[in-house]
C-alpha cells in the first residue's frame, strides 16, 4: 500500500513544474485537509509558491517519509508517530512544534441510518455498528480507545467497532448510514452538515496534538518559512477557524 502511495505522490510531483518553480511538498494527516488547504491558500496569497500537499492517515504519512518520499514538511496527528520519525533521524528535531490540537466526539447521522440507533447501553445488540480509526495503528483510533476506556465503555464497545485506515473513512461510513455511530475528531464532524455530535472526553493530561517538522532531506527555500507560517498568528487563526484548538501552553483560540 505504501509503495502505491509513493507512486501516486511521484506522479503528482512529475506533473508539476520543476522544483525551483513549485512550492514545498507537505505530507499531512488527512484530518487536517481543510485547514492545511486554507493555510496553503493564504500562503500563496502572500506571493509565495503554493505548497504541494499530499494527505493520508498519519501511519501512511510516516511510512511515506521512511520510504523516501520527496517531501519537505511533515504533519501527523500524534506525538508517537513524530517521535518515531525523529528516532529514525528523518526529521530535523529543532524544527518540531505542535501546531494545533483537537478533541473527540461521538457522531451519528439521523437522516440516513439503516437500523434504529441504539443507546450506548444497547450497543452489544448491534454488532459492527461503530466506526472509528483503527485503534491499533491510527492516532484517532488510539485516542478513541483511551477516551472509551476512560468512560468505562471500551470492553463493551470493542466488539462493535469497524476499524478504518483513517478518521475520514470512519466519518464517511457514518455519513452514508452504513454504521450507527462513529468516533471522530470534532473538526472532521464539522465537515459534514447535519450530523449529531456528543463530546467524548479524554482523561486529564491527554491531548490530541498535531506535531509538524521539516524533513532532514528538505532543500526547498520556502520550507522553513511555510512551517513557521503554520504556527504564526495568521496560521493559528486559520486552524481556529476550522475548529481546531491550541495546545496547552499556547494562547487559546
Amino acid at each position: 500500500m505504501f509503495r502505491a502511495l509513493l507512486a501516486s505522490l511521484g506522479l503528482l510531483l512529475s506533473g508539476c513544474a520543476p522544483a525551483e518553480e513549485s512550492g514545498p511538498v507537505v505530507l499531512a494527516a488527512s484530518s487536517m485537509t481543510e485547514a492545511i488547504e486554507a493555510a496553503a491558500d493564504a500562503w500563496e496569497a502572500q506571493g509565495h509558491l503554493r505548497p504541494i500537499i499530499s494527505f493520508a492517515g498519519s501511519a501512511a504519512v510516516a511510512r511515506q517519509v521512511e520510504q523516501g518520499a520527496p517531501a519537505d514538511v511533515v504533519i501527523v496527528a500524534d506525538a508517537e508517530w513524530m517521535d518515531w520519525l525523529e528516532g529514525e533521524s528523518l526529521i530535523d528535531p529543532l524544527t518540531r512544534r505542535d501546531i494545533a490540537s483537537n478533541s473527540l466526539v461521538w457522531v451519528r447521522n439521523e437522516m440516513h441510518v439503516v437500523v434504529p440507533r441504539p443507546a450506548l447501553g444497547e450497543v452489544s445488540l448491534y454488532p459492527r455498528q461503530i466506526a472509528m480509526a483503527d485503534p491499533e495503528s491510527v492516532p484517532a483510533g488510539r485516542y478513541g480507545r483511551v477516551a472509551l476506556e476512560h468512560a468505562g465503555l471500551w470492553e463493551q464497545v470493542a466488539p462493535m467497532i469497524v476499524p478504518t485506515e483513517n478518521v475520514r473513512q470512519a466519518l464517511a461510513l457514518v455519513e452514508r448510514g452504513e454504521v450507527l455511530l462513529g468516533v471522530v475528531y470534532a473538526t472532521d464532524a464539522r465537515t459534514v452538515p447535519g450530523l449529531v455530535t456528543e463530546p467524548l472526553p479524554l482523561p486529564e493530561g491527554v491531548e490530541v496534538l498535531y506535531p509538524a517538522a521539516l524533513l532532514t532531506g528538505s532543500a526547498h527555500a520556502d520550507s522553513r518559512d511555510f512551517l513557521n507560517f503554520l504556527s504564526s498568528p495568521e496560521g493559528t487563526a486559520i486552524f481556529c477557524e476550522h475548529g481546531f484548538t491550541m495546545p496547552e501552553g499556547r494562547a487559546p483560540c
